[in-house]
């Protein structure tokens, strides 16, 4: 019986010994996983009253959520090429603008049609099933910059030379500004833009996210600086338009809300309204989530409640959720943000050394692009949670941990992407150290003189 338990963990081991990426990308995304379980499981009380059933259930669905995830990952890592990524990368960004055309143009193709959140159209119903489109186009909008940078670099864009040969008046796209223009910038300003109808917080963070590609990618920062000024100038046009009442019905009118909304001013406002009065409950209504998370990291101390011993989680709608975070510093205090910001930091510094020994351009940038994704929301969504000034109040999922399908399944398969690529990047630093020659070579005569003289000198001490 011992005899077989050792064989067992010998086998783990052995497992783990011959897996050839990235262990501690591995071992981040395996512990994340871990926490989505226990924290789903601990935060849904009034999902299971909503939705008619228990947690049980619900920790049972999240569950096969995260062997789905497991599944995924393992399937990239397996058989993911970091070639097949790239000619996958191309199509990108016209990927993004189809998903994006159909919602933002409200179509209803049969099997595809959009749909709305919270009076948003930020959903497509596939097979009549939610695909929440964003979190989509963050992975596939990075994919595509990646190859398109790879693609300058390399001097391989070639569809702008063909443009300016049948079109002499548009001769400038042949031009380096006129390729960056076309397959860097304008890309970019259209995914913004189409993004910005349904949701301007996730607009402005996927622009956020392009831009500091565009800097990892060695584009001059001259140009970065460019771009974000045409950004801020299209988006005080937008503003404007927005106070001279010309964009009645957008969602510019939220986000100016979100941003300058006090919730101090607000809770002191109650007083002036009857209790019970529609106005009360409307202004009480909307600091549910908001305040509620902040009561929950302020009651989580530095040890926190315990697990299980949660009280927000019965006031917070959606806290398994948009505050996962502030779940888990109620219940684990100040060591439990710890280890979080820990594992995401980690990650971060790995996503830099794992760039570092990519031998392709594409590569190094696409690991770049991936880790400033899922670093960027980790800590967007902290931001929401603690209320940070001047950060909008909406919702951005935690990776790997908070509860939600479409997001736990996309950034399963940016790490399996990761752990694919890492792979490779091993495999290359090994090649290049076993091909490497040695500074000074010694004969095997040489080394034997060298120990004999050592020991003689030894024996003479």
């Amino acid at each position: 019986m011992e005899k077989a338990k050792e064989n067992s963990k010998g086998d783990i081991w052995n497992l783990i010994e011959r897996f050839s990426g990235d262990k501690v990308i591995l071992m981040i995304a395996l512990f994340l996983m871990l926490i989505s379980v226990i924290s789903v499981f601990s935060s849904t009380p009034m999902l299971a009253l909503e939705t008619g059933t228990d947690r049980i259930s619900i920790m049972t669905t999240q569950l096969k959520v995260v062997v789905g995830g497991v599944i995924l990952m393992a399937l990239l890592y397996f058989f993911g090429k970091s070639g097949l990524y790239q000619k996958a990368s191309r199509f990108g960004f016209i990927a993004c603008f189809l998903i994006l055309f159909i919602l933002v143009c409200n179509l209803n193709l049969g099997i595809v049609k959009a749909g709305e959140i919270n009076g948003a159209r930020r959903i497509l119903k596939v097979f009549g099933k939610q695909v929440h489109v964003y979190e989509f186009v963050k992975v596939m909008i990075i994919m595509y910059l990646a190859w398109a940078l790879d693609a300058y670099k390399n001097n391989k864009l070639k569809l702008t030379g063909r443009i300016a040969t049948a079109f002499p008046k548009l001769a400038f796209l042949d031009t380096p500004l006129g390729r960056k223009c076309f397959y860097f910038y304008l890309p970019m300003l259209i995914t913004t833009g189409m993004v910005m109808m349904g949701s301007n917080s996730s607009a402005i963070f996927i622009f956020l996210i392009m831009v500091l590609m565009l800097v990892v990618g060695g584009i001059e920062m001259k140009e970065v600086i460019g771009i974000g000024a045409i950004a801020l100038i299209c988006l005080g046009l937008v503003l404007g338009l927005h106070k001279a009442g010309l964009m009645k019905g957008s969602r510019v009118g939220t986000m100016i809300s979100r941003v300058a909304d006090d919730k101090i001013s607000k809770i002191d406002s109650l007083d002036c309204y009857h209790r019970g009065s529609n106005d009360f409950n409307r202004i009480k209504d909307e600091l549910k989530q908001p305040v509620g998370a902040m009561l929950a990291i302020q009651e989580g101390g530095f040890i926190g409640k315990g697990i299980g011993r949660s009280t927000q989680k019965y006031a917070v709608p959606v806290i398994f959720g948009d505050y996962i975070f502030s779940f888990i510093v109620e219940e684990t205090g100040i060591l439990g943000a710890f280890i979080i910001l820990i594992l995401f930091f980690s990650l971060l510094a790995r996503g830099a050394l794992v760039a570092k020994e990519c031998d392709k351009y594409y590569d190094k940038v696409l690991v770049s692009g991936l880790v400033i994704l899922i670093v960027g929301q980790a800590f967007m969504h902290m931001a929401v949670n603690v209320h940070l000034p001047l950060v909008p109040q909406t919702g951005q999922t935690l990776p790997l941990v908070s509860h939600g399908t479409n997001s736990f399944l996309v950034f399963s398969v940016v790490f399996g992407i990761l752990l694919s690529i890492s792979k490779d990047a091993r495999e290359n630093m090994a090649r290049r150290e076993a091909q490497a020659e040695p500074i000074i070579e010694h004969s095997d005569d040489e080394v034997k003189d060298t120990l004999d003289d050592l020991e003689t000198f030894e024996t003479e001490e």
